[in-house]
């Protein structure tokens, strides 16, 4: 019984996320470019990174979903789009970083993007996918300053549209939290709370001035592709608003559409507004 149920789980757990770990996500090695930064309150935490080779031009950092790492990026690690440098993360919970438990506070999440910012204050772009869209919002929203634009990818900002699974609560308790590897048991608890804190994000919208290009399939059986209505209407206060409609997408758009993620990166680069 309790195999069935750690399988069911498991299943569950890779089926309902908004998991980044897509079929073609690359094995590039890209170990050479790792480094470290401890973060301030409210995190204190020492965040593990990537970032390009050549620093030079603007800033671009990227923000993956749940579970994910920052190898999800390596591409656009390797290659940045023009006039950029990368910067990918493994949020707090994931991959290199700590803690190696869940951080499922937007705020505190946000803290380690903000670590990662340019000590002179440049603005930045930021790229979030799937779960990475709200962290990245919730950066705009506190410190609409330091951000240049905006890019959300299969981004899941409705709180209205957050369901939990009846098996999903199984996950943080005992047995079933011991036999889940760390990444899926972390994913869980970031998606068990997610609702919450997307509830206390979405009047903080409105404070987002940024240029914003939001990308989504239709198709996103992860991330529901209704999420771009209620984005529409709660970012009004941008400066500009872009939407790129995938038809018959899904939801691993920086793989499987990497050509229309770099066009709306080098949109949100120089936006024509």
């Amino acid at each position: 019984m309790l195999a069935r149920s750690f399988t069911a789980m498991t299943v569950i757990l890779a089926a309902s996320g908004c998991s980044n770990q897509g079929p073609n996500i690359p094995k590039t090695n890209l170990e050479h470019l790792r480094q470290f930064k401890m973060t301030g309150e409210p995190l204190k935490r020492q965040i593990s990174y990537l970032q390009s080779a050549q620093i030079q031009g603007i800033p671009v950092i990227y923000v993956h979903g749940t579970p994910g790492s920052a190898q999800a990026w390596v591409n656009y690690v390797e290659r940045p789009v023009e006039r950029s440098y990368s910067i990918a993360l493994d949020r707090p919970g994931f991959g290199q970083s700590t803690p190696s438990l869940a951080v499922t506070s937007l705020h505190e999440q946000a803290a380690a993007v903000l670590a990662l910012m340019p000590a002179d204050g440049l603005p930045v772009i930021l790229v979030g996918h799937s779960l990475g869209g709200p962290v990245v919002a919730q950066v705009a929203a506190e410190h609409p300053e330091r951000v240049r634009a905006l890019v959300l990818l299969a981004a899941s900002l409705d709180p209205g549209l957050e369901e939990i699974h009846p098996l999903q609560p199984l996950g943080k308790y005992w047995p079933i939290s011991a036999l889940l590897p760390d990444k899926l048991r972390n994913s869980n608890d970031e998606l068990m709370d997610l609702k919450t804190h997307l509830l206390t994000l979405e009047p903080m919208l409105k404070n987002i001035t940024a240029p914003v290009v939001i990308v989504h399939g239709t198709k996103d059986n992860l991330v529901p592709f209704e999420n771009v209505a209620f984005m529409q209407a709660k970012l009004s206060h941008v400066k500009c608003l872009k939407t790129v409609v995938l038809e018959n997408q899904n939801h691993f758009l920086p793989w499987n559409s990497e050509a229309v993620v770099r066009d709306a990166i080098a949109w949100a680069i120089e936006p024509t507004c």
